[in-house]
């Protein structure tokens, strides 16, 4: 690996499960040391940094509870011991669960909303006063933020509100940070979704399939290449935003 390569970190939330752990093996295939957030799954976040360490990049772990602001600000001042040169955030961790919208609790709401939204615009406080010019920060949004699926209303809701947080970030922190977000369509199936279910979505999609992790993690090193590009939503969904 060429001299300096390993100085680049790579910070991704929510790294150790599905989309994010694909985003954060990108990342290591590209020659980046990996900052990697977790907040229960600790066999799995041991797993992925052995994956990692495997092609010969560093990773180190990071608990935290991303409900709780306290634990962010640990999380950037831990980093901060490593040395590195932080290049790019990744935003990836969320929670999406079922509701109703006139019965949606408030704590309820208040934990979504927290993940899913503010904790994106903490990470990316403390991530800018890190960033030297050409700092990166890529929020992992969806296509369901656009779309009105009733019964995930609190989700869809903390989505849009990425999508919002992009625009306005990336036009704060211009000309030295960029800043935008990937909206994935389906790519992996929800646990708790019977197969049949999830094949009747597909059946939706123009393409008729779900994404590959790949053509979902592609977007991430084409942003890291086009230099031209800030606050905008990449929606990678095989045409579900049509339908």
């Amino acid at each position: 690996m060429a001299t300096g390569v390993k100085t680049r970190l790579a910070v991704v939330t929510g790294a150790v499960h599905r989309l994010g752990r694909d985003v954060a093996l990108s990342l290591a295939r590209l020659g980046f040391t990996i900052a990697l957030h977790y907040n229960k799954s600790t066999d799995a976040a041991e797993n992925t940094r052995k994956e990692i360490l495997s092609l010969g990049v560093r990773a180190e772990m990071f608990q935290a509870d991303l409900r709780d602001p306290s634990q962010i600000e640990k999380v950037f001042r831990d980093i901060d011991s490593l040395g590195y040169n932080l290049r790019v955030l990744i935003n990836s961790a969320s929670v999406m669960n079922a509701g109703r919208l006139p019965n949606v609790a408030a704590e309820n709401f208040d934990s979504e909303i927290a993940i899913n939204l503010r904790a994106p615009l903490l990470c990316a406080q403390y991530a800018a006063l890190r960033m030297d010019a050409g700092g990166l920060i890529i929020n992992i949004s969806d296509v369901g933020a656009s779309k009105t699926w009733s019964g995930y209303p609190t989700y869809v809701m903390s989505k849009a509100g990425v999508e919002s947080l992009t625009r306005l970030l990336a036009k704060s922190l211009a000309p030295n940070i960029r800043v935008n977000a990937i909206a994935p369509g389906f790519v992996y199936p929800s646990k708790t979704l019977p197969e049949g279910e999830w094949k009747k979505l597909l059946a939706r999609v123009p393409l008729r399939r779900a994404a590959r992790p790949e053509e979902i993690t592609g977007v991430i090193e084409f942003l890291l290449k086009n230099e031209y590009i800030t606050g905008q939503t990449i929606v990678v969904d095989g045409g579900y935003s049509l339908v």
